[in-house]
C-alpha cells in the first residue's frame, strides 16, 4: 500500500474541512447539483475522448496509485547476478530448471529464449516491443487521469455560468443574490479540488510507477542480454548497478560487504 498517496489524499480533504469548518458551515458548501455538473459532466468528457474499455478500468488504474508493489532493485539484480552464476557454471541450459521459481512472466520469457538458443537481437527486440507495449498501456492509464483534470476545472466553470444565469433570472428578490451566488461559485471549487487534489496527482503517481517499471524492465532486458552473451556474474551485476541510483549503489554495496 502507497502510504504516500493515502496520506496526501486524506491530509488535502482534512485542511479543505478544517479552513470551511473553521470560519462557515459545512452544509454551506455541500450542493448535490454542482457535484453532478462537475463529476458527471469530467466523466462523460472523458467518456467522449477514450473508448469505454479504457473507462471502465479506471478502478484498477487507481488501484495501481494505492497498492502497486514495485519489486526491489538491488533484488532483482541479485538474482538476475544468480541467474548469470547458473549459466556460468552448468551451462545456460540449465536456467530451465529455476525458470519455475521466478513469478515474473517478463524475466521468464528472456530467460526461456535464451535458453532456447534465440538471436540475441531478437531476444532483445521483442523484449523491448514487450517493454512499449506496457509503456502504451500506462501511458492510456496516465492520460485518462489527465483528461479528467483537465475537463473537471472547465465544467466547475460551466456550473458557475449556469447558477450565474438562474441567478440573473431571479433579480427581483436582493436577498436571494447573495446565497444564488454563493452556490453557482460552489461548481469552480468543486472542479478545482476534483482536478488538483485527486485526478493530476494521480496521473503523476501514474507517471512514477510506469517510470519505476520502466527502469525494472530495462535491467531485466540488459541482464537477460548479459546472460545469454555468458559474462562473468560480476560484469552482470557492474552493468545492472548503472541503473541505480547512487545511493541504491553504495546500499547494495554495503550489503554485500557485510554478507562477505
Amino acid at each position: 500500500m502507497d502510504i504516500a498517496t493515502i496520506i496526501g489524499l486524506v491530509a488535502g480533504v482534512g485542511l479543505l474541512l478544517w479552513a470551511i469548518m473553521g470560519k462557515s458551515d459545512l452544509g454551506t458548501f455541500a450542493d448535490s447539483g454542482s457535484v453532478a455538473i462537475v463529476i458527471g459532466g469530467a466523466c462523460c468528457a472523458t467518456l467522449v475522448a477514450f473508448p469505454i474499455r479504457n473507462v471502465l478500468g479506471v478502478a484498477k488504474i487507481i488501484k495501481n496509485c494505492f497498492f502497486a508493489k514495485s519489486k526491489d532493485p538491488s533484488t532483482l539484480i541479485a538474482d538476475l547476478v544468480r541467474y548469470a552464476e547458473i549459466a556460468r557454471r552448468d551451462g545456460i541450459l540449465s536456467l530451465e530448471n529455476v525458470t519455475g521459481e521466478i513469478d515474473d512472466p517478463f524475466i521468464v520469457s528472456g530467460v526461456q529464449m535464451a535458453v532456447d538458443g534465440t538471436d540475441p537481437e531478437l531476444i532483445e527486440q521483442i523484449m523491448l516491443n514487450d517493454l512499449e507495449t506496457i509503456e502504451s498501456r500506462h501511458d492510456d492509464g496516465k492520460k485518462l487521469f489527465e483528461t479528467m483534470g483537465r475537463y473537471a476545472p472547465a465544467f466547475g466553470m460551466i456550473g458557475t455560468l449556469v447558477g450565474l444565469v438562474i441567478m440573473l433570472q431571479n433579480m427581483a428578490d436582493p436577498n436571494a443574490i447573495g446565497p444564488a451566488m454563493a452556490v453557482a461559485l460552489l461548481t469552480t471549487l468543486y472542479g478545482a479540488i476534483v482536478a488538483n487534489l485527486i485526478a493530476l496527482p494521480l496521473a503523476d503517481k501514474l507517471a512514477l510507477r510506469s517510470r519505476e517499471e520502466q527502469m525494472l524492465k530495462m535491467i531485466v532486458i540488459k541482464g537477460v542480454m548479459a546472460i545469454q552473451s555468458g559474462d562473468n556474474p560480476r560484469i552482470v551485476e557492474q552493468k545492472l548497478k548503472t541503473f541505480l541510483p547512487n545511493k541504491l549503489r553504495e546500499a547494495a554495496g554495503d550489503a554485500q560487504g557485510k554478507a562477505a
